[in-house]
């Protein structure tokens, strides 16, 4: 069993390089297509992954930022994602981790409720992001701050690192009722 290290490799001039990791391949594919067409200022890679561990017998870049996706219509979805959670280092945990939950916009159809995978995310201490990655604009829009995002986790925006990052997005979460 191998484990996902953040600094197992040494970082790309000017390259960031992103993990999809999730069950849903079409969607993977149709975010990582989306993140392509946006303009980076560094060399974008997009890996994409159905579980976690990786193979280790491929050669791969620095991951800079992992994105579980989690669809939110399928138990199987989520049962992935807290499998792989097993094979990522702690230190991924600080600022260079997300949650990424599909399907939110169709709630009568959903099979995990949206407090499951809040929990989840609360509980590894990483961002939480909605989004229906089945509508362009909103697919678009959120391809768009995942760049963002990656270039920040990716140490090419100057004065921001990804523990700086965290702390923005934890901070504008609303407080929950067993934090008070």
């Amino acid at each position: 069993m191998s484990v996902l290290r953040p600094l197992d490799k040494l970082p790309g001039l000017d390259s960031a390089t992103i993990l999809l990791v999730g069950a849903e391949d079409a969607q993977l594919q149709q975010l990582a297509d989306s993140m392509l067409k946006e303009d980076c200022a560094s060399q974008l890679k997009v890996h994409l992954a159905r579980s976690l561990p990786l193979p280790t017998n491929v050669s791969r870049p620095r991951i800079d930022l992992i994105v579980f996706v989690v669809n939110l219509h399928s138990k199987y979805s989520l049962q992935v994602t807290e499998e792989s959670l097993h094979h990522v280092d702690t230190s991924f945990f600080l600022g260079k981790v997300c949650f990424l939950a599909t399907g939110a916009g169709q709630e009568n159809h959903c099979s995990i409720h949206r407090h499951t995978i809040a929990k989840l995310a609360h509980t590894y201490r990483s961002p939480l992001l909605f989004c229906d990655l089945e509508v362009e604009s909103f697919r678009a829009t959120i391809a768009q701050r995942l760049v963002r995002m990656l270039q920040i986790c990716a140490g090419h925006v100057p004065g921001v690192s990804a523990v700086n990052l965290l702390s923005l997005l934890r901070s504008s979460e609303s407080p929950s009722l067993e934090d008070l």
